[in-house]
């Protein structure tokens, strides 16, 4: 290598070391901030919010408990944004940055094995009592343990552990080097360990609705369990002026009123019962989102451009079931539906059909693998379907006519393949065995997109039911794996990692409560996720993201749906807003930055 070279590779090296080395208000996975140690508020949030004044939302179904790091049951809407805060906090311009909330000082090792975090000494809960780091050490304890939603312990494994250094600095020690792991480490919700000792953290009985205390800005202020919940800004609050919370969280009170189904909520938000609502339903947002009060200017509805990654939404078939294991079968179930016909007559061409796992964003794979995304796949070229390596990730279409006829055709074609033929008009297996299956849904806006994907089915001779049934019985029965089919979505990340594992991975097939629904067990998906998790560069990443992604498509474990690349919102014309948009951000993010007009004008 010449001198100079030689010089500033040295050189490189050393900052690079330097700065891995120093506490610093912020991190990031590729060591780049937006905002600078001394940044007065995010570039999304106003100078002008003023604090006051009442938000009236809603939520569908109920709840029956207060705590919302456990399994079993429901907390109320809201409890763990408005309660608990995390040691960082992620900014929604940047894809992957944190910054200093809780913690004060990052400083994450130069072998990154590790990463210290210097406490912040406002830091208060809502009783006025110092967070200190045995909170913080509590709070990873609990979340690694088995008392809490399997997600957690999933999530957090390849932090081996923490130890407290002083009175204000803990140090969390990493099992293996991961690029985002000391940022998976700041998002810990810290709790307050003297009032889980005081309270059952799992709860049971009347210690299941007692409402926690946190360093959020908020608390809760009064219980109507199962009907609503209502919080109150805590006026003593710790971090109001943190340049991490400048300009958000504006409004007095919250209160989360819940309704039976959509329908229901879609009539008290146009008369008045209500001020806000994200609109995930193309038929109320083209036809219901309208009347006197929107032609008057009292309620308004508006898209809200994002660059969200949109993950994948679809019809999920529970592998563990038998008739869903032979992939033909699954891939045949694909065939059926017409997203062409659906997105026409029902959706009024509102939608784009997903062809990734990692929709509307750079990680999706396109074209043919090459370069360093093949060289993760060819070690398991013998065990992959040649489509991995010969044909792009297509969506099956309608379009032409006959389309659906065709696809039906093929469809029909793949079943007798594995083993299950027409008899008199009913599909069944060598042993006269009907193919017959449910499909569970939690509203009954799918039922009118279930209704002809049905009859589609039964075509090919199969029997096939869908219902809806109580949300709080559906979230049960989904944590307990019992279900044949689901409308399942998967959000993705700018930066996935971790959770990786427990979407797929073999390890969480088998633990209720994971997000591994389809139960997938194959080792090149394990391979994939490990590479995505463990990767040490963005070209890593993005190369194990989309091959983890061809090797989930034409494993056909669901049959693809939809995404926007906009937030749909009705609200009524009472809220002020900042002049500039968050890149990524879901729509409560986006609702935290608003505030008043009445308090504006107070």
């Amino acid at each position: 290598m010449p001198l100079f070279v030689s010089f500033f590779v040295s050189l490189f090296l050393f900052f690079v070391s330097v700065i891995s080395l120093q506490a610093s208000h912020g991190i990031s996975i590729d060591g780049s901030l937006k905002y600078p140690p001394d940044f007065k508020q995010f570039a999304y949030v106003s100078g002008k919010a003023v604090k006051g004044g009442k938000l009236s939302l809603h939520e569908i179904g109920s709840y029956d408990k207060m705590n919302p790091f456990t399994l079993k049951g429901t907390a109320p809407f809201g409890l763990d944004m408005f309660v608990f805060e995390p040691l960082a906090e992620g900014s929604l311009d940047e894809p992957f940055a944190e910054y200093g909330l809780i913690a004060k000082d990052i400083e994450v090792a130069e072998d990154r094995m590790s990463v210290t975090f210097t406490i912040n000494e406002e830091a208060r809960f809502s009783d006025n009592t110092a967070v200190t780091v045995e909170d913080i050490l509590f709070s990873l304890n609990i979340l690694k343990s088995d008392k809490v939603h399997p997600f957690y312990p999933y999530y957090y494994q390849d932090i081996k552990e923490a130890k407290v250094l002083d009175r204000h600095r803990i140090q969390f020690l990493f099992n293996r080097p991961n690029r985002e792991l000391h940022m998976i480490a700041a998002q810990i919700p810290v709790m307050s360990k003297a009032f889980y000792e005081k309270h059952a953290f799992a709860g049971g009985g009347d210690e299941n609705m007692v409402a926690p205390i946190g360093s959020g800005p908020y608390v809760v202020s009064q219980v109507t369990q199962g009907k609503s919940i209502t919080y109150k800004r805590n006026p003593h609050y710790w971090a109001r002026n943190h340049p991490v919370r400048k300009g958000m969280y504006n409004f007095d009170t919250i209160v989360i009123n819940y309704y039976k189904d959509q329908v229901v909520a879609v009539e008290a938000f146009k008369a008045g019962e209500f001020d806000f609502m994200m609109v995930n339903v193309a038929k109320q947002w083209a036809r219901d989102m309208v009347g006197k009060r929107f032609e008057a200017g009292d309620l308004i509805k508006k898209s809200y451009p994002h660059q969200n990654n949109a993950g994948m939404q679809g019809f999920l078939m529970n592998s563990r079931r038998p008739v869903f294991q032979d992939v033909r079968v699954r891939q045949a179930l694909g065939l059926a539906f017409d997203f062409q016909w659906t997105n026409k007559s029902l959706f009024y061409d509102q939608y784009t059909r997903s062809t990734s796992f990692f929709s509307n964003s750079y990680l999706a794979a396109t074209g043919l693998p090459s370069g360093l995304e093949l060289s993760y796949l060819e070690p398991f070229r013998k065990d992959l379907p040649p489509e991995v390596f010969t044909t792009p990730l297509t969506a099956p279409d309608s379009t032409d006519p006959g389309g659906l006829r065709s696809n039906l055709r093929k469809a029909l074609k793949l079943l007798e393949e594995a083993g299950w033929n027409v008899q008199e008009g009913v599909l069944r297996n060598r042993e006269g065995k009907k193919f017959r299956f449910e499909i569970l849904l939690a509203s009954p806006f799918f039922e009118r997109v279930m209704a002809p994907y049905v009859r589609n089915l039964k075509r090919l001779g199969m029997e096939v039911d869908y219902r809806t049934i109580d949300p709080a019985l559906y979230t049960d029965r989904i944590q307990n794996f019992d279900f044949d089919m689901i409308v399942h979505v998967y959000g993705q990340s700018m930066s996935p990692g971790n959770e990786q594992k427990n979407f797929w991975h073999s390890e969480s097939a088998d633990h209720l409560g994971s997000k591994n629904l389809a139960g997938i067990k194959d080792p090149v998906v394990d391979s994939m996720v490990d590479k995505i998790i463990y990767a040490q560069t963005q070209e890593e990443l993005t190369a194990a993201c989309k091959a983890l992604d061809r090797v989930l498509w034409y494993g056909y474990y669901l049959v693809p749906n939809w995404y926007l690349n906009v937030h749909r919102l009705a609200y009524s014309n009472s809220f002020e807003q900042p002049a500039v948009l968050p890149r990524y951000y879901n729509y409560f993010q986006l609702l935290m930055t608003w505030w008043s007009k009445e308090q504006e004008n107070t």
